[in-house]
C-alpha cells in the first residue's frame, strides 16, 4: 500500500504541472475560441452576458455544453437568441465542437469554408438567418463525421458543392429555402445515408435523375416550389421507408409512375402545382397509410377512383383545379378520419351525395363545378358531429332553393360562400348565431327580402358579400355592431332609405361597395371617422347633399359618385347651393290677446306677398326657360346638320327608321334590348363626357334611359373604315364576344361620316390610372395585381381562341371593375380596317411606346397573336414593378424589361416589386411572375409561349386556396 502512494505521489511530482499545464491551455482554447467568436456579434437580450473571459472553465456559459469526461466544449446551441452579426473564425479553435446550431437569428455574412477543420462535428444548423453568396465546396471537404446539416431559409446562391458528394454519413440534408440554381446532381443518390433531403424553395431546374432508389433509409423528401421538368423518377418507389414526398409547385408532367404504389408507408404525398396528366390512378388506395393527399392545380381526368375509399386515415384531401368528371364515389364514406375536403374548380356534376355532411369535415370546398340538384340538403338536419364545420364553400356551381332556416345551428362555422348559384328566397335570421364567422359571400344570387337586423349577432364579420341580388328594404344600422368589418358590398340589389350614419362606428372598414341601389338621401358627415378607407363606391343611387368634408372624401374618385346628380361638392365639379335660414314662426298661441288680429292680418299679408313673389318667379322662370329651348333647338339642328346625322333606335334587329329611307340618316343597333339616350343623342360628343382617348379614337361616357351607363367610341379610323356591310358584319361578330376579361360590345352606330362603339362601362378606370396616378391613394395589393394578371391572360388566352389578335395591348385598354377583375378593351378593332397596313398599326394603332413586340419594325414578319404575347409580358412587368414600360430619368432612359432582366441575373430581382407594397406580397409568386413576364416578352416570337400555357402556368404560381 505504501509503495501505491509513493508511486502516486512520485508521478504528481514529476508530471502533475504537466497535466495541468495541457488542461488549463485546453480550457484557454474554448474560452478564448468563445470569446473571440462574441466579440463579432450584437447581443441585444444580453443571452450572452454570462460569458466572462474570466472564467477557468466555460461549461456553466448559457448555450454551451461540455463533455464530463474531458471537459471540453462538444456543443454549442444559441438557436432564437436574436443574435446579429457574422460567424467568427474564433469558433475554430473549439477542437471538440460536435454540434453547432446558430438557428433562427439573424447572422450576416458567408458560411466559413475552413470549418471543415472541426474534424468532430456532427451537426451543423445555421438554418433562418441572413446569411449570403454560395455553399462553400470547401465546407464538405473533410465530412465523414457529418450526420446533420441545415442551410434552411436563409439568402444562399450558387449551385449545390460537388464536394458534398463523399459525405456518406449524411442522414439529414436542407438547403430549401434559398436561391440555389443549377440542376440537380446524379451523385446524390450515392448519399445512401440519407434519411431527409429538403431542397425545396430554391431556383433549381432540369430533371430529376433515376437512381434515387438506392436511398434505402430516405423517409421524408422534398423537392417543391423549384422549376424541375419531365417525368418524376420511375424507380422512386424502391424507396420503401418514404413517410412524406414533396414535388409540389414545379413543372413536372406525363403520368404517376405507377411504382408509388409500393410506397405503402407514406403518409404525406404532395404534387400540386405541376403539369401531370392522366387519370388518378385505382393504385391510390393502396397506400393506406397516407394522412394527406394534395394532386391540386394539375391536369388530372376522369372519374375519382373508388379505390379512394380505402384510406382511411386520410385527413386532408385536395384534387381542385384539374378536369377531373363524374361525381363523388360513394366509397369516400369509408374515409372517416377526413377533416379538409377541397375539390373545387373541376368539372364534377350530378346530385351532390348527402353522406358528404355527415362526415364530420371542418372544410368542404366544392366551388367552381356543375353540382345542379334542386335543393342541396337541408344543414339543419346534420348530426351534432358536423357541428364542427368551419369552411363551406358551394360557389359558383347551380345550387337553387331557399337557405335553410337553421343554419345558425353551424355554430363553428368561420366562411360560408354561396355565391354564383341560383338561390332564392330570404337571408334567415338565424345568421345571426354564427358568433365566429369572418367571411359571408351570398353574392351573385336570386335573393331577395332585406337584410335581417339580426346581422348584428354575427360579431365576427369581416367580409360581407351580398351584391348582385334582389335584396330591398334599408341597411340596417345594427350592422354597427360588427366592428371587425373590413369589407362590404351590397351593391347591384334594390335597396332603399339612406345610408345609417352608424357605419361609421365600422373603423377598420376599408372597402365599402353600395353602388347601383336605390338609397336617396346625404351621406353622414361621420363617414369622414372612418380613416382606413380605400374605396367607398355609391354610384348609381338617388344620393343628394353635400360631399363629407375630410379624410378620405377629400380624393374620393368621382367614378365613386357617379350617376348621383344631385350630390354637390368640388369632388363632383357641382356647387352646393348657399344656405338660407328658416323663416320667422310667430306663435299663434302669445299671452297677447290683444295684438291676436293684427298679427293674423299681417300673417295674410305675408303669405300673400309670397305667394305672389312665387307666381312670379315661376312665370319669368318658365319664360327664360321657353327662350332656353328655342335656342338649344336652334343650336342642335345647326350643329347637328354639321356633324353627324340623327340617331335611330332599334333593338337587335337591324332597323331604319328614317321618315324617308334617307340614306344620310343613322342608325343605332343595341345587341340587347331598346335604348335611347337619356341626354339626347346631341349631348354624347360632348367635350364635357370625354372620359378618354385611344389609337382608335375618343371615348365618352353617357347614361341610357334605362339607368345604366355606357361608354361611347368615337372612331377616329374613317378613312380606313370598310364599307357599311362590311362594318356591321365585323361588329356584329365582336358584339357575340362575351368572357369576364373581356368588355362587353353593346351595340354600335353608323353613318358614313361617323362611327360610334357603344361598350359597357367600367367606373374604376384604366389599369394605367391605378398604378400611376400620382394622385390616386389607391395602392393595389399583391393579391389584388396578381388577380389582374390573371384575368388580363384569361381575356387575351380567349381572344387567341377566337383567332383575334389584339395588337395594342396596353396598361390604358385595361380596364378594372370594382371587384379587381382586369377587362381588356379595344380588342379586334383592327378587323374594321380593309388591311393590315404597317404605316396604320405603327402610326395609328401601336402608338404606345414600350409594348410593341420588336418584329413590328419588320415589314417581311407575319404579324401574330405573338405580338400580343410581347405587349403581355411587358404589362406583367409594368403590374408588378408598378413602373412605366419607358421612363425618362434627368440622364437616362430606363427600359422596363431591360432593368428586371439585369436584376434578375444579379440575384436582386426582388427589389424590383413595387415599393408601395413594402414587402407585404409573395415573393414565391412575385418572382416566378416576372420571370414570366421576361419569357413573354423575349425578343423571338417562337420563344413566347401561347397565352393559353401562360394561363396554366399563372394557376400554377398562384398558392392553391385554403378557405
Amino acid at each position: 500500500m505504501m509503495q501505491v502512494q509513493f508511486i502516486l505521489f512520485l508521478f504528481l511530482v514529476l508530471f502533475g504541472p504537466l497535466f495541468v499545464t495541457s488542461l488549463d491551455s485546453a480550457f484557454n482554447d474554448d474560452i478564448m475560441g468563445l470569446i473571440v467568436f462574441k466579440a463579432g456579434l450584437e447581443d441585444p437580450k444580453g443571452k450572452l452576458s454570462t460569458w466572462n473571459e474570466d472564467d477557468y472553465s466555460p461549461c456553466n456559459w448559457v448555450g454551451v455544453k461540455c463533455d464530463p469526461a474531458t471537459n471540453r466544449v462538444y456543443a454549442l446551441v444559441l438557436d432564437g437568441f436574436s443574435l446579429s452579426g457574422h460567424i467568427d473564425r474564433g469558433l475554430l479553435r473549439l477542437q471538440f465542437l460536435q454540434i453547432l446550431s446558430l438557428s433562427r437569428n439573424n447572422l450576416t455574412g458567408t458560411i466559413n469554408p475552413d470549418f471543415h477543420s472541426l474534424w468532430n462535428l456532427q451537426v451543423v444548423d445555421l438554418s433562418e438567418n441572413n446569411l449570403v453568396g454560395s455553399i462553400p465546396d470547401g465546407f464538405f471537404q473533410q465530412c465523414w463525421s457529418l450526420r446533420v446539416v441545415s442551410f434552411a431559409k436563409n439568402n444562399l446562391t450558387g449551385k449545390i458543392p460537388d464536394s458534398l458528394s463523399s459525405c456518406f454519413s449524411l442522414a439529414n440534408l436542407n438547403f430549401s429555402s434559398n436561391q440555389l440554381q443549377g440542376e440537380l446532381p446524379s451523385w446524390m443518390w450515392y448519399l445512401r445515408g440519407l434519411q431527409s433531403l429538403d431542397l425545396s424553395n430554391n431556383l433549381l431546374e432540369g430533371e430529376i435523375p433515376e437512381g434515387i432508389q438506392s436511398l434505402y433509409d430516405l423517409k421524408v423528401l422534398r423537392l417543391g416550389k423549384n422549376s424541375f421538368t419531365g417525368w418524376l423518377p420511375g424507380d422512386i418507389g424502391g424507396c420503401m421507408l418514404l413517410k412524406s414526398i414533396d414535388f409540389s409547385d414545379n413543372f413536372l408532367s406525363g403520368k404517376l409512375p405507377d411504382s408509388i404504389q409500393r410506397l405503402t408507408s407514406c403518409t404525406s404525398l404532395s404534387l400540386q402545382g405541376n403539369l401531370f396528366t392522366g387519370g388518378i390512378p385505382n393504385w391510390i388506395g393502396e397506400l393506406k397509410s397516407l394522412e394527406m393527399l394534395d394532386l391540386s392545380a394539375n391536369r388530372f381526368s376522369g372519374w375519382i377512383p373508388k379505390s379512394i375509399g380505402n384510406l382511411d386515415l386520410l385527413s386532408r384531401l385536395n384534387l381542385s383545379r384539374n378536369q377531373i368528371t363524374g361525381n363523388l364515389p360513394e366509397s369516400m364514406v369509408n374515409c372517416i378520419m377526413l377533416l379538409t375536403l377541397d375539390i373545387s374548380h373541376n368539372h364534377l356534376s350530378g346530385l351532390l351525395p348527402s353522406w358528404i355532411f355527415r362526415m364530420g369535415l371542418q372544410s368542404t370546398l366544392l366551388s367552381g363545378n356543375s353540382f345542379s340538384n334542386s335543393r342541396y340538403p337541408s344543414l339543419t338536419s346534420l348530426p351534432v358531429s358536423y357541428h364542427g364545420l368551419q369552411v363551406l364553400d358551394l360557389s359558383s356551381n347551380a345550387f337553387s332553393g331557399e337557405l335553410p332556416s337553421g343554419i345558425g345551428g353551424l355554430s363553428s362555422l368561420q366562411v360560408l360562400n354561396l355565391s354564383s348559384n341560383n338561390i332564392s328566397g330570404s337571408i334567415p335570421l338565424s345568421i345571426g348565431e354564427l358568433k365566429f364567422l369572418y367571411i359571408l359571400d351570398l353574392s351573385d344570387n336570386k335573393l331577395n327580402g332585406s337584410i335581417p337586423s339580426e346581422i348584428e349577432g354575427a360579431i365576427s364579420l369581416s367580409e360581407l358579400k351580398l351584391q348582385k341580388n334582389f335584396l330591398g328594404g334599408r341597411i340596417p344600422s345594427q350592422i354597427k355592431k360588427c366592428s371587425a368589418l373590413n369589407s362590404l358590398n351590397l351593391s347591384h340589389n334594390k335597396l332603399i332609405g339612406s345610408i345609417p350614419s352608424p357605419i361609421a362606428n365600422l373603423t377598420n372598414l376599408q372597402y365599402v361597395d353600395l353602388s347601383w341601389n336605390e338609397l336617396s338621401g346625404s351621406l353622414p358627415k361621420e363617414l369622414t371617422n372612418l380613416s382606413q378607407l380605400l374605396t367607398f363606391n355609391v354610384s348609381y343611387n338617388h344620393l343628394q347633399g353635400e360631399l363629407p368634408s375630410g379624410g378620405f372624401f377629400n380624393t374620393i374618385s368621382p367614378s365613386y359618385l357617379s350617376g348621383n346628380p344631385l350630390l354637390c361638392g368640388s369632388v363632383v365639379n357641382h356647387s352646393c347651393p348657399p344656405f338660407h335660414p328658416k323663416p320667422l314662426v310667430l306663435n299663434p298661441n302669445s299671452s297677447y290677446s290683444n295684438s291676436r288680429t293684427s298679427l293674423h292680418n299681417l300673417h295674410h299679408k305675408v303669405m300673400l306677398s309670397i305667394s305672389v313673389l312665387i307666381a312670379i318667379g315661376a312665370a319669368i322662370f318658365i319664360a327664360i326657360g321657353v327662350v332656353v329651348v328655342i335656342v338649344l333647338n336652334i343650336h342642335v339642328q345647326s350643329s347637328m346638320s354639321r356633324s353627324a346625322a340623327p340617331f335611330a333606335f332599334t333593338g337587335g334587329e337591324d332597323y331604319n327608321c328614317s321618315p324617308a329611307n334617307d340614306p344620310n340618316y343613322g342608325k343605332l343597333v343595341m345587341f340587347s334590348g331598346d335604348a335611347d339616350f337619356a341626354d339626347g343623342a346631341h349631348n354624347l360628343l360632348n367635350k364635357g363626357n370625354e372620359i378618354g382617348r385611344g389609337g382608335f379614337g375618343v371615348v365618352y361616357c353617357t347614361v341610357l334611359q334605362d339607368g345604366n351607363c355606357v361608354a361611347i367610341k368615337k372612331l377616329t379610323v374613317s378613312g380606313f373604315i370598310k364599307s357599311q356591310e362590311d362594318f356591321e358584319r365585323e361588329v356584329n361578330k365582336l358584339g357575340k364576344i362575351r368572357h369576364q376579361n373581356l368588355v362587353a360590345l353593346e351595340g354600335y352606330y353608323w353613318t358614313s361620316s361617323l362611327q360610334l362603339l357603344i361598350y359597357e362601362y367600367i367606373a374604376r378606370g384604366s389599369l394605367h390610372k391605378l398604378l400611376h396616378d400620382d394622385n390616386s391613394k389607391i395602392v393595389l395589393s399583391w393579391q389584388q395585381r396578381f388577380k389582374i394578371i390573371l384575368g388580363m391572360a384569361k381575356g387575351l388566352a380567349y381572344l387567341h381562341q377566337m383567332n383575334i389578335i389584339h395588337y395594342n395591348l396596353k396598361s390604358t385598354n385595361v380596364l378594372i371593375d370594382c371587384s379587381d377583375e382586369a377587362k381588356i378593351g379595344d380588342f379586334g378593332l383592327v378587323r374594321l380596317l380593309p388591311m393590315l397596313e404597317h404605316c396604320i398599326l405603327s402610326s395609328k394603332i401601336q402608338s404606345a411606346l414600350g409594348y410593341m413586340a420588336p418584329e413590328f419594325a419588320c415589314l417581311t414578319v407575319k404579324v401574330t397573336e405573338k405580338c400580343d404575347i410581347y405587349g403581355f409580358g411587358i404589362l406583367v412587368l409594368e403590374v408588378v414593378t408598378g413602373k412605366r414600360p419607358v421612363e425618362y430619368m434627368e440622364d437616362d432612359v430606363v427600359v422596363l424589361c431591360d432593368m428586371v432582366r439585369g436584376a434578375l441575373e444579379g440575384g436582386k430581382v426582388e427589389q424590383c416589386v413595387d415599393e408601395k407594397l413594402l414587402g407585404n406580397f409573395a415573393a414565391e409568386e412575385a418572382i416566378p411572375v416576372m420571370k414570366l413576364g421576361l419569357v413573354c416578352a423575349s425578343q423571338v416570337p417562337s420563344n413566347r409561349p401561347d397565352m393559353a400555357e401562360v394561363v396554366n402556368i399563372l394557376e400554377l404560381i398562384q398558392c392553391p386556396s385554403e378557405g
